[in-house]
C-alpha cells in the first residue's frame, strides 16, 4: 500500500485523482492540502466526496507531508508548483506534477512562454515527461514525472507514430483542437462564465498558447528533428472532452493510404492499453469519463488528417497521472483505470 498526498486538492484535476485513487487497491490517501486559511473538510470543497474521504485540507510543510505520505500528486498552479516540488523531493517524496512547470526542458523557453524565470531550472533537463505511450521505461524509475497537458496528449498520440515512421512532413502540421470548459480550471473567469461561453464557440490564444512548445518538443523527440506546428485551440460549451484534428503533408512524393496509416498507428499502440485506434470518426462522448484516447486517420486531397479525442480531466490529466503512478510503483498499468 502506497500512502499519498494530494497537494492543492481544491481543483478539478485533484478531484479526479482522488476519485480514481479511492478505488485503487494499492493506494491510501493520507493528506489533502489547500492554502485556504479556514482548513475546510475535503467534502466541503468537493461535496461528492462526502462519506468517501474523511480528511481536512491543511497546509503542512514538505517535511510533514513526507512523514505522512510516500508519494505526492502536485496539483498546484503553474510556477507555484515548481517552488514546492523541490522541497517534496528533498523530503523523500516521489512526485507527479500536474502543472506545466516541468514539461519543457529549456529554462529560456519556459521563461518565454510562461513569463517568468523557472524556480527549479536545473531540474528541467532531467525530468521525465509522463506520457507512458512514449516514455514508459523512463517513467518507471523516476522520482519526478511531469504530467502532460491535455491538448498535447490528444495531438502527440495521434501524430507521434506517423512522424516516427517518416510518413508526414514535420514542418507542415496544423492542429485544430476543441476543449470543454473544465480545461480552463475551477477558478472563475469572464470567458468561462456561463452566459459568456454557453451556446458559443470561440478560438483563443491563437499562435501563443502555452501548449505549443510542449507539443513541438515531444513530437520533435518522436521525429528526431525539429517539429513546427500551428496550433489553434477552441472553447466549446460542454463540461469536458477534447477533440483534435491535425492536417499535415505527406513526406516525399508518395501519399500513404489510409490503410497504411491506420496499420502504423495500430502497430505502434499494440501494447498500450489506453490508445484505441478506430476506423470510425471518434466523438468526445466515446471517451467521456475514461482514460482512453481514440484516434483515427483520413487522407483528403493529398493531406493526412488525424482525429483524436479524450476526456481532458482523465487521459488529459488525472487518469494519466494515475497511469504514471502505477508504472512508478510497479503495479499493473491499468489498475483503477
Amino acid at each position: 500500500m502506497t500512502t499519498i498526498a494530494i497537494i492543492g486538492a481544491t481543483g478539478y484535476s485533484a478531484l479526479e485523482v482522488i476519485k480514481i485513487l479511492l478505488r485503487h487497491p494499492q493506494a491510501e490517501i493520507t493528506t489533502v492540502t489547500s492554502r485556504q486559511e479556514e482548513k475546510p473538510h475535503i467534502a466541503a470543497v468537493h461535496p461528492l466526496l462526502a462519506g468517501r474521504l474523511d480528511l481536512t485540507c491543511d497546509n503542512p510543510s514538505a517535511e510533514t507531508i513526507a512523514r505522512r505520505a510516500e508519494f505526492a500528486f502536485c496539483c498546484l498552479p503553474h510556477a507555484v508548483s515548481a517552488s514546492f516540488v523541490p522541497q517534496l523531493l528533498d523530503a523523500g517524496c516521489k512526485v507527479i506534477d500536474l502543472s506545466a512547470d516541468y514539461r519543457l526542458d529549456d529554462p529560456e523557453q519556459y521563461e518565454q512562454w510562461y513569463g517568468g524565470k523557472h524556480p527549479d531550472a536545473a531540474r528541467l533537463p532531467e525530468t521525465v515527461y509522463g506520457l507512458p505511450e512514449l516514455f514508459r521505461d523512463q517513467i518507471r524509475p523516476a522520482q519526478l514525472v511531469a504530467n502532460p497537458g491535455c491538448y498535447p496528449t490528444s495531438t502527440i498520440l495521434a501524430l507521434a507514430p506517423l512522424l516516427k515512421q517518416k510518413l508526414i512532413d514535420h514542418q507542415s502540421i496544423i492542429i485544430d483542437s476543441k476543449s470543454g470548459v473544465s480545461g480552463a480550471g475551477r477558478q472563475p473567469k469572464l470567458t468561462t462564465h456561463y452566459p459568456e461561453c454557453n451556446e458559443s464557440v470561440s478560438a483563443y490564444n491563437v499562435g501563443r498558447h502555452r501548449h505549443t512548445p510542449e507539443i513541438e518538443l515531444i513530437l520533435g523527440k518522436a521525429a528526431e528533428q525539429d517539429v513546427r506546428v500551428i496550433f489553434t485551440p477552441h472553447l466549446i460549451p460542454m463540461d469536458r472532452g477534447i477533440l483534435s484534428t491535425t492536417y499535415s503533408d505527406p513526406l516525399g512524393t508518395s501519399l500513404p493510404t489510409e490503410d497504411v496509416l491506420l496499420t502504423t498507428l495500430r502497430e505502434f499502440y499494440h501494447d498500450h492499453p489506453f490508445v484505441r485506434v478506430v476506423d470510425h470518426l471518434p466523438a468526445t462522448k466515446d471517451t467521456l469519463g475514461t482514460n482512453f484516447c481514440d484516434v483515427t486517420v483520413r487522407v483528403v486531397r493529398g493531406k493526412v488528417l488525424t482525429i483524436s479525442c479524450l476526456d481532458n480531466l482523465i487521459k488529459g490529466a488525472s487518469g494519466a497521472a494515475v497511469q504514471n503512478f502505477n508504472l512508478m510503483t510497479g503495479v499493473p498499468e491499468t489498475t483503477a483505470l
